[in-house]
């Protein structure tokens, strides 16, 4: 008897698992469309060539146009107030958006660091832009995502492309010093997003 109410028990959870997703599902993107990778040095390419950015890289594996609008050592206040006049210069159906390391690196104010980052995403939201959250790591003892991106994508229903870059950053085959990684560990990265894509529907 208790290990068919264990059973029931462990599939009621595996049913419930779908709903705990909080529908974070893509539109599909237009062969045509525009990718906004929106950052601070690890959109850029701290650490590689420009050419084997995560930008550049994950244009190469969704035949689509993908912008590269990193600037190294950018704060997410400053992020927040640069993020509107692309949104609509470069008029994105999709925003990539990993920001807050510099904040982490900084010992900033997290929640301002939360504040800033919704602001990004409500200034995409505002003009019907898809957004995914990539989470960036902390550094400590043991290096881990900061919980904050897990917190707000759950909060904002996004979808979070989470524990790639601290895998990455773990392994020293893939980073090129401490906090950023080497071409290697880029196209890694690009590998996770493209996967997270197809898997969320956009492509």
């Amino acid at each position: 008897m208790k290990m068919i109410l264990k059973f029931i028990c462990s599939l009621w959870l595996l049913l419930l698992l779908p709903a705990c997703d909080n529908g974070q599902q893509l539109s599909p993107l237009r062969p045509d469309a525009v990718i906004l990778a929106f950052g601070d040095s690890l959109t850029y390419g701290t650490g590689a060539d420009r050419q084997f950015s995560y930008p550049v890289q994950l244009e190469r594996f969704l035949g689509r146009k993908v912008i590269n609008a990193g600037v190294p050592g950018e704060v997410s206040v400053e992020g927040a107030r640069r993020l509107p006049g692309l949104l609509d210069q470069h008029q994105p159906e999709l925003l990539l958006l990993c920001h807050g390391g510099n904040d982490l690196l900084r010992k900033l104010d997290r929640q301002q660091l939360r504040d800033n980052l919704r602001r990004m995403y409500e200034a995409a939201n505002q003009r019907d832009i898809q957004v995914v959250l990539i989470a960036v790591p902390q550094l400590g003892l043991l290096i881990d995502d900061a919980a904050l991106y897990r917190q707000l994508a759950d909060e904002l229903q996004v979808p979070l492309v989470e524990d790639a870059l601290t895998d990455l950053l773990s392994d020293n085959r893939y980073k090129s010093d401490h906090i950023h990684l080497n071409a290697v560990g880029y196209r890694k990265l690009a590998e996770e997003i493209a996967g997270l894509l197809r898997a969320r529907g956009a492509l």
